[in-house]
């Protein structure tokens, strides 16, 4: 193994351990200290109830061997109890263990989504090359809290029973008691040769099934445009891709599991002969009772399992080893991406009345880097609208979301005013499902603002639709993007920015969207309020709707006019 891994692996662990340690210092920390305290107990109780039995177990087969009607009605009785004990602790154990295993991914869960959303890591990640961050957050974490959880406890429960079962053997034969520690050693060896493979191969299926599941929410979510533009063929290919891509993996996965099944499965029967074949001279010889036969193979079995873990469990430990690197790649693509939000290459001050770019340079949000808006030093003063246009559409995406703060790839500096001054609409209108309420209405202005209110914006923006017939429609819940079209959903946005009044409004391609006389009373009705509008868009400059405008050219360079 190269150092390279070896720093790898350690890092994987260190961070595995702060994680441990955050969720037991946290607010439900009392919770899972109780609740490990617990399964130590009742782990404790469960190898003792083991021990027990297999004394019982021997003792119980002599008194067969040996025709004791009462002691086999005893032990039988005796037998029966531990069989009722061992139940009901393991039934708890297994209980305690999801409860604790629950809690885990509960708090982590909550944990790394509000990091996600709060510090906007979903905004960097594909440039990092993250792949399908939403398994990540979900079954990932979902696998890592319970086998995390269930590989500790076996190792617990293991090294309690290696302790336990290792005097039991040694006094049967202290022959029998190293050749379980070899036999283990040996298998478990020969298991990680054999299926080392595994851990590449399951982190592979893992963004394969992604991947297959992400093409075929693609085609629900645009199945009129499949249609109507006779995709159809374009599209089934990618899914076929895809299919072939994890089935080619999986069949390479199982080629695998086969040669180490043989292996195993072959190493799993062995462990029912050894005892005996070794434990049957001494009885034949009268060095020890029948029964103990029975209970060496027992002591010799528990005993092997405790020392191979990895043997029994070297598949759940391939699949575990390629959580634990998805989610490290993830975590470390998040630092970096919240370290490129602390600090960014584009200045942000916040607190005039107007918006100032300074020496504003914007480069491409690829890995070429290019430059595609050079040295921009432009002042938009309140009430007069601007226009931004020109051929360059690269400069024209990176200025609006430069303008949000959402594009970081550059220099210079733009001042604006506070947050809430300032209101931007996507080409693509964002609607969460939810009443019309809901949607539009500002946090805090529920009760200023009356369905009758809604209804008067609507018809002043030009939205007429069949959803807003009555004030009690303003109350239905219903997903926007289904029951409206493009343009209505826009105006939508439009009525949300109009009450949240905000001092500037940037609006990107609006013209593309709505009709002309549609699109112009909307600049008319933002103007009316006090809104200055900054468009985006292809449209030329008309003196009639904008006060100035600036040409973003193909070369990088600008040209700023005062239309009026």
């Amino acid at each position: 193994m190269n150092e390279k891994k070896r720093s790898t692996i350690r890092q994987v662990f260190r961070r595995l351990l702060r994680v441990t340690a955050m969720f037991f210092k946290s607010p439900v920390g009392g919770r899972a200290w109780f609740l490990a305290g617990a399964l130590l107990v009742l782990m404790l109780c469960i190898n003792g109830m083991n021990v027990l039995n297999s004394f019982v177990g021997r003792d119980f087969m002599s008194s067969i061997e040996a025709r004791d009607r009462s002691g086999f009605v005893r032990y039988a009785w005796m037998y029966a109890g531990v069989f009722a004990g061992s139940t009901v602790v393991a039934v708890f154990f297994r209980f305690v263990e999801e409860r604790l295993g629950l809690l885990w991914r509960d708090w982590l869960t909550h944990r790394i989504v509000g990091v996600y959303m709060d510090e906007r890591i979903y905004l960097h990640l594909h440039g990092e090359g993250i792949t399908n961050p939403d398994q990540r957050m979900t079954e990932d974490i979902r696998q890592l809290t319970t086998s995390t959880l269930s590989f500790l406890l076996m190792i617990l429960s293991g090294t309690v029973t290696a302790l336990s079962f290792s005097g039991v053997l040694w006094t049967i034969s202290p022959t029998l008691f190293v050749v379980a520690v070899l036999y283990a050693a040996a298998g478990s060896t020969l298991t990680i040769l054999l299926g080392r493979p595994l851990i590449r191969l399951n982190y592979q299926q893992a963004d394969y099934e992604a991947n297959f599941r992400s093409e075929l929410i693609h085609v629900r979510e645009n199945a009129d445009g499949i249609a109507l533009t006779a995709n159809q063929g374009t599209t089934r290919e990618r899914l076929m891709t895809r299919i072939d891509q994890l089935v080619a993996n999986f069949r390479r996965i199982t080629a695998v599991n086969r040669n180490l099944g043989f292996f195993t499965t072959g190493y799993n029967y062995m462990i029912q002969l050894i005892p005996t074949l070794l434990v049957a001279p001494l009885f034949m010889n009268k060095g020890v009772d029948f029964g103990v036969i029975g209970q060496s193979a027992m002591a010799f079995a528990t005993l092997v399992a405790a020392f191979s873990l990895v043997v029994t469990q070297f598949q759940a430990i391939s699949a575990y080893a390629s959580v634990v690197t998805r989610l490290g790649e993830f975590v470390d693509a998040s630092e970096r991406a919240s370290m490129q939000s602390e600090t960014p290459s584009i200045k942000s001050l916040t607190g005039t009345d107007r918006i100032v770019y300074s020496g504003l340079e914007l480069q491409s949000a690829d890995k070429s880097g290019n430059v595609i808006l050079r040295d921009l030093n432009a002042t938009i003063v309140p009430g007069k609208n601007l226009l931004v246009h020109g051929a360059n559409q690269a400069a024209r995406v990176a200025l609006f979301r430069a303008s949000a703060s959402l594009h970081n790839e550059g220099g210079g500096m733009i001042t604006r005013p506070p947050e809430a001054a300032v209101a931007f609409l996507p080409e693509q209108p964002y609607l969460p499902v939810g009443t019309a309420r809901e949607v539009l209405i500002p946090p805090g202005r529920e009760k200023e603002i009356a369905n009758r209110d809604l209804q008067q914006l609507f018809a002043e923006v030009g939205l007429v639709s069949s959803k807003f017939r009555t004030l009690d429609d303003f109350e239905v819940a219903r997903d926007w993007h289904d029951v409206l079209s493009l343009s209505k959903q826009q105006l939508m946005s439009v009525v949300r920015v109009l009450l949240s009044g905000p001092r500037f409004v940037f609006l990107d391609n609006l013209d593309s969207v709505l009709s002309t006389p549609v699109h112009n009373k909307v600049l008319s009705v933002l103007a009316s309020r006090g809104i200055t509008c900054i468009s985006i868009g292809e449209e030329e400059p008309d003196p009639a709707l904008y006060d100035t405008s600036l040409e973003l050219k193909e070369d990088g360079t600008w040209k700023w006019t005062e239309l009026k």
